[in-house]
This record gives structure tokens, C-alpha cells and sequence, in this order.
């Protein structure tokens, strides 16, 4: 049903707003769930600080003006859909050990 991955490294996105304001944010997970991918998503901050909400987004696919099928996030609009895949992030999130450092564990 849900093939769930947390991201470990930088994976970057630029998205555009309803303004057409620019914003970068960090893939920090994604599942799929009935044959759609999700991502959570964590505003990329300037000061460094670690955003304390993150954003789930529905990866869909889009032709282009080229012809070409292009992947493009989009606000998930359903609140049972959302509430059904945030529900799994948050579970999946609960898991992690932020205060871990990497490379310790129970390697005993």
C-alpha cells in the first residue's frame, strides 16, 4: 500500500506560488499510496534554523509546452487525502532519532 522513503541528503526543490513567488524546499520524505507519490517538503531557511512544520505535496505529471511529460507538485485539496497521507509521515517521522549522530547505532 505505502512504499515510504526519508530522504538523508539534499534534495533541493524550487517552487512557485500562486504570486509566482519563488521558494526552495527540502524533499525530506516521500510515500506512495495507492499508486501515488507524495513528498513532504521543510522550507530551506537562510539562518539555518530547522523549520518546525513541513508540507506534503502530490506528484503528478504534466506535458509541457515541448510535448514533453514533466513532474510538477501540487497542493493536495481533499482533507481526507491529506489527512490520510499526513497521518503516515507523522508516523514515519515519529521514528527518527534526531539526536542520533550519524554512524551510531546499537552496532554491538
Amino acid at each position: 500500500m505505502a512504499d515510504n522513503e526519508i530522504y538523508e541528503g539534499d534534495d533541493i526543490v524550487t517552487l512557485t506560488d500562486e504570486e509566482g513567488v519563488e521558494k526552495d524546499y527540502e524533499i525530506i520524505g516521500s510515500v506512495e499510496v495507492d499508486d501515488v507519490l507524495y513528498y513532504a517538503l521543510v522550507p530551506c531557511t537562510d539562518d539555518g534554523s530547522e523549520p518546525e512544520e513541513y508540507i506534503v505535496l502530490r506528484s503528478e505529471t504534466e506535458t509541457n509546452e515541448e510535448g514533453e511529460e514533466e513532474e510538477v507538485l501540487v497542493s493536495i485539496e481533499d482533507d481526507e487525502e491529506f489527512d490520510r497521507v499526513a497521518d503516515i509521515f507523522d508516523d514515519e517521522f515519529a521514528d527518527i532519532d534526531y539526536d542520533m549522530e550519524p554512524g551510531d547505532g546499537n552496532a554491538e
